[in-house]
């Protein structure tokens, strides 16, 4: 599987995993297809909730060969929102490099960012979510309380670790310092990058209206 397309399913990880219930219609594609074998099949089957068999897939499609992907947006018949995403993150505009974080002026890079920007990046990681929040400072017994009081929501869990590096750090919980634990998570900046360069558009959007 190519890079980017790893990187579209990584990026909306958690949403994929909300939206589909792959034992109707996309695992028996893919094992058509042959991209997935039958010992995959019974592993995604047997969890137990719809969301935990969709996370398992989305776990064994990046080693799946260079035919994993397409097969996948092909499978997506009854799902069309979710591969129009799917293929829109892949088509659209290349995604900003980790170069872009030394473009963005000082006064975003040394600001604490938002309650909504958190909720936004929060939306964004997919499984090295722990990791970013371990390398922000969160000890694991942190991560464990977050994971805890937010058991059927990871975007819930997911903020509430961001909030808390935001609250012991203070001012210096900067964007920043935020950028910075996802290159060390192998999170690409974009993730965040994206969600502060709307906000500057839709600034800027009501400064020309006034």
């Amino acid at each position: 599987m190519e890079p980017e397309h790893k990187a579209a399913l990584r990026a909306h990880r958690s949403y994929l995993s909300g939206e589909l219930l792959v034992s109707d219609t996309i695992v028996p594609f893919l094992y058509q297809e042959d991209v997935l074998t039958d010992s995959q099949v019974e592993l995604i089957e047997s969890q137990p909730t719809n969301r935990q068999k969709s996370l398992k897939l989305l776990d064994i499609l990046p080693n799946r060969g260079p035919r994993a992907f397409s097969a996948f947006l092909r499978s997506l018949e009854d799902y069309s929102w979710v591969r129009d995403l799917l293929q829109q993150q892949v088509e659209g505009p290349p995604r900003a490099s980790s170069t872009d974080v030394c473009r963005l002026p000082d006064s975003v890079l040394l600001r604490v960012p938002s309650d909504q920007e958190l909720s936004r990046l929060a939306s964004r990681l997919g499984s090295e979510w722990e990791l970013v929040l371990m390398d922000l400072g969160l000890s694991t017994e942190a991560l464990f309380r977050c994971r805890s009081d937010h058991p059927f929501s990871t975007h819930g869990a997911v903020l509430a670790g961001l909030v808390q590096w935001r609250r012991s750090e203070g001012r210096e919980a900067t964007v920043q310092r935020l950028m910075q634990s996802l290159e060390a998570a192998d999170v690409h900046v974009s993730a965040l990058t994206e969600i502060l360069e709307s906000r500057r558009r839709s600034g800027t959007s009501l400064v020309k209206s006034k």
